[in-house]
């Protein structure tokens, strides 16, 4: 998702999309030891999607502080 949705987010759903994308990211590399994946792109996107909502939580306890 863009960074204004994330950022329209809770901390909390943040934190939930966090772990869920951190699940999916496990599933993947995974099955991309044991198969071919459809597409590997998928697994840059979740890396970056998670380093996103990291920023943006990082941001809001700068701010908070």
């Amino acid at each position: 998702s863009k960074p204004a949705e994330l950022r329209e987010k809770s901390s909390e759903q943040l934190e939930f999309s966090i772990r869920e994308a951190q699940e999916e990211l496990f599933r993947l590399r995974f099955q991309s030891a044991t198969e071919k994946l459809d597409r590997p792109s998928k697994l840059r996107e979740l890396r970056r999607e998670i380093a996103r909502i990291k920023t943006i939580l990082r941001q809001r306890q700068a701010v908070a502080n």
